[in-house]
This record gives C-alpha cells, sequence and structure tokens, in this order.
C-alpha cells in the first residue's frame, strides 16, 4: 500500500494508505471525506466544551440579551425544562449569552471531557508522528463516541437549535463563518503531488509507479486554486539546528581573530588551522547541500528554490570564514616580512 502524507498548505493533516491502482477519482473524493471528517470532529468537540460549561444553545431571539431585557420583551425559552441534563444542573452563566447556563454536574462533565479527549486523539496530528494511518472508519468512530456522550448526559436530546444537535445530525450551517472556508467539498478536492495536478483520469501508479512501499507528501485544495507551495529543502526544525551550528562556528572564529589581533605571532598558527577546518567543514556542507562555492560566485547566482534562510546564512559565513582567512594570511605576511627586515638590519 502507498502511504499518502496527506498536508493543507503546509499543515499535515493525516497519513492514509491506497492501493497503486487505485483511481484518482475516487482516492481525491476520500480524502476529502476525511479531511472533511476530521473538521467536523473539531467543532463538534469545541461545542461540547461549551456544552459541557454552560449548558444547552439558547434560541436564536434571546441570545446576546440580558436578563432585563429578556423579562421586558417577555421571552421565554422553552426547551429549558425539556433538556435538563442526567443528575440535574449546575447554574453557571455564559459571558458571551449563548447558552442558557444550566450546565450538567461535575460527573457529567467528566464524561463529556473524557469523551472529547479520546475523539480528538483518534483525529489527531499527532497521528502522522506516529506514524499511524487514519481512515473513514476512525473517523466515524469518534463521532459515534461523541454521539454517545451526548445521549448519556442528555438522554431527552438536545434542541433542534443547538450546534451540538445540528453536527450530529448533518444539519449545520457553515455559510459565512472561518469554518466554512476550511471544508473542501468532494466535488471540488484536487490532489497535488511534486508540484504536479494528480488528474481524477489517472491511477495513482500513473504517477508513483508500482512500488507498494512509496511513501509520498500530497496537498490537497479546491479546484481552481492553483498549485499549492512546494515543499521547503529543509524542515523547520533542521532549518534551526543548521543555524544554530553556523553561529557557534561563527562565535568561534570571531574568537579566534580578536586572539591573533591581541597576539599575532602566537595565535596564527592556531588560528589558520582553525580557519582551514572550518572552511573544509564549510566545503563539505556545500556539497550536501547543493550550494555553490563563495569564493567564485555571490548571492544572485542561487536559484529561487535554495535560497532560504539558513543557505543564505551558510553562505554569508562562508565568505566571512573566506574574508577571515585572507586577512590572516595577510597578518602573516606582514610578520614575516617585518621579521625579515629586523634581521636584515642587525646583520
Amino acid at each position: 500500500m502507498v502511504r499518502l502524507h496527506v498536508k493543507r498548505g503546509d499543515e499535515s493533516q493525516f497519513l492514509l494508505e491506497a492501493a497503486c491502482s487505485a483511481r484518482l477519482a475516487e482516492l481525491a473524493p476520500l480524502v476529502a471525506r476525511i479531511y472533511n471528517g476530521r473538521l467536523k470532529v473539531q467543532r463538534l468537540c469545541a461545542e461540547m466544551q461549551e456544552l459541557a460549561e454552560h449548558g444547552v444553545y439558547l434560541p436564536l431571539n434571546m441570545q446576546g440579551l440580558t436578563d432585563e431585557q429578556i423579562e421586558e420583551l417577555k421571552l421565554k425559552d422553552e426547551w429549558a425544562e425539556k433538556c435538563v441534563p442526567s443528575g440535574g444542573s449546575v447554574f453557571k452563566k455564559d459571558e458571551i449569552g449563548r447558552r442558557n447556563g444550566h450546565a450538567p454536574n461535575e460527573k457529567m462533565q467528566q464524561v463529556i471531557r473524557k469523551t472529547i479527549e479520546e475523539a480528538k486523539a483518534l483525529i489527531s496530528r499527532k497521528q502522522v508522528q506516529a506514524n499511524v494511518c487514519v481512515n473513514l472508519e476512525m473517523v466515524k468512530d469518534a463521532l459515534d463516541q461523541l454521539r454517545g456522550a451526548v445521549m448519556i448526559v442528555y438522554p431527552m436530546g438536545l434542541p433542534p437549535h443547538d450546534p451540538v444537535r445540528m453536527e450530529l445530525e448533518d444539519k449545520e450551517d457553515l455559510s459565512g463563518t472561518h469554518a466554512g472556508l476550511e471544508v473542501i467539498e468532494e466535488s471540488e478536492a484536487q490532489l497535488w503531488w511534486a508540484g504536479k495536478e494528480l488528474k481524477e483520469t489517472k491511477l495513482l501508479s500513473d504517477y508513483v509507479g508500482r512500488n507498494e512501499k512509496t511513501t509520498i507528501i500530497v496537498k490537497i485544495q479546491k479546484k481552481g486554486q492553483g498549485a499549492p507551495g512546494r515543499e521547503p529543502l529543509i524542515s523547520h526544525e533542521e532549518q534551526k539546528q543548521m543555524m544554530l551550528y553556523y553561529y557557534k562556528k561563527q562565535e568561534e572564529l570571531k574568537a579566534g581573530i580578536r586572539l591573533s589581533e591581541e597576539n599575532p605571532g602566537g595565535a596564527l598558527q592556531g588560528s589558520k588551522s582553525l580557519l582551514d577546518g572550518l572552511l573544509l567543514t564549510l566545503a563539505r556542507a556545500e556539497g550536501q547541500l547543493s550550494i555553490v562555492s563563495p569564493r567564485k560566485h555571490t548571492t544572485d547566482d542561487f536559484t529561487t528554490d535554495t535560497k532560504s534562510p539558513a543557505l543564505v546564512c551558510v553562505w554569508l559565513f562562508c565568505m566571512t570564514a573566506h574574508l577571515a582567512r585572507n586577512r590572516m594570511l595577510a597578518v602573516s605576511y606582514h610578520v614575516h616580512h617585518h621579521s625579515a627586515s629586523r634581521k636584515n638590519c642587525c646583520e
């Protein structure tokens, strides 16, 4: 099975296994279904957290009003007496004014919170780091767990306008919200790999070959949005480690230069050896990172793909080391020339 590392932009979403013979016309909607299912679980968990803390949703005509305004307008929440949590309720006012404040007791709150944690763990992005693949069944299991917790705490059900109930019944209205922008309809889903659009008329093997042990990074987005950004040459963590390494080397180089200025004769040989070692290390780094030599080129010779902050930092450090080495050679010439002049004068 080919392993797909699905991303949205630069953020990892989940791992999915698919056969090489899978038709992309079926694979793209499947990826979109899992992607949207994970978003649904996340929205549901957020609303259930509010449900556990402040009770059920108020009718739309009562939301955001103060108690005095509700009394003055003679409004009444007809669902407050019907939708009572198991074991009674504890009043905790909702400062936003969206829920009635009659929260479940502590025991029932723990049921909801524990279920939320388990559901989030099933579809978490940490599953990518743990090398665990997510499938549609896992998403359905997470939704079923959340549905069961709601039925335990609210056996009489929730109001029809409550977002938790609307999510569970697939009646949510996300129009005009940020959450709605994140959703990708199955008919609009498009997969990209290595800067190429995976055409729906082809098979997965037409792009990745028939090696079932292949792992590829695919990016999902809506049709018509163009090609997504390419993957960086090095990861963010590798970039941090590289810049830290060359910063330490640069500090060592500065210390060597200061020592040579204070004692040119005694520190000269050690500083030259240090610089030669640094240049050798950087030359090897140039070969591994495919960057150009500082003696022959400038930063303008970098391609767009390789002009990252880490590589430019390496290049600048190479230039610094090279110039410092030339300076040390000049100091060496001056010291030896001065010694020779004094010797000739003495003779």
